[in-house]
């Protein structure tokens, strides 16, 4: 004789090797590790500018990957570096890049790579706000590795 599937009782699986202390550990553990990742996500830098603002998404020994908004009209300084090269990708809006002295269009969906050493600078040439993605690498990501050539806003 078998049993009718609509009155068999449910019970939530548990491998009987799991004691209930071992259970609620491992919920501890998770929720100490969501809890940390979290943390390092809030701790990540933020940084409003006179041209916008940017928010670091990942950082790490080897790249640098930021977010960086751009004000309609702004441009951010003439500058280079000499410990990372860049690779920009616009996802919104649009302007111009310089690098090295040549002026180009650029728009969503392109991208531009700066080795190290050239100067290069964008500006936002639209009415609204221009956003690309900046992924850093080398071997150096601070902020005192930008050499301002250009700035219209009086930093050096």
């Amino acid at each position: 004789r078998t049993a009718n599937p609509a009155t068999r009782v449910q019970i939530p699986f548990r491998p009987p090797y799991l004691s209930t202390k071992t259970i609620k550990t491992i919920k501890t553990i998770k929720q100490h590790w969501i809890d940390t990742k979290r943390r390092e996500v809030s701790d990540l830098e933020k940084s409003d500018r006179p041209w916008g603002r940017y928010e670091v998404l990942q950082d790490s020994p080897t790249h640098k990957v930021k977010c960086i908004w751009i004000n309609p009209g702004a441009r951010i300084s003439y500058q280079r570096h000499k410990q990372r090269s860049e690779h920009w990708f616009v996802v919104k809006g649009s302007g111009e890049v310089t690098l090295d002295g040549k002026v180009s269009q650029i728009k969503a969906g392109q991208s531009v790579d700066f080795p190290v050493g050239f100067l290069h600078r964008i500006a936002n040439t639209g009415t609204e706000e221009m956003i690309f993605i900046e992924v850093q690498t080398g071997t150096y990501f601070g902020e005192d590795d930008i050499e301002r050539v250009e700035d219209d806003f009086g930093r050096s």
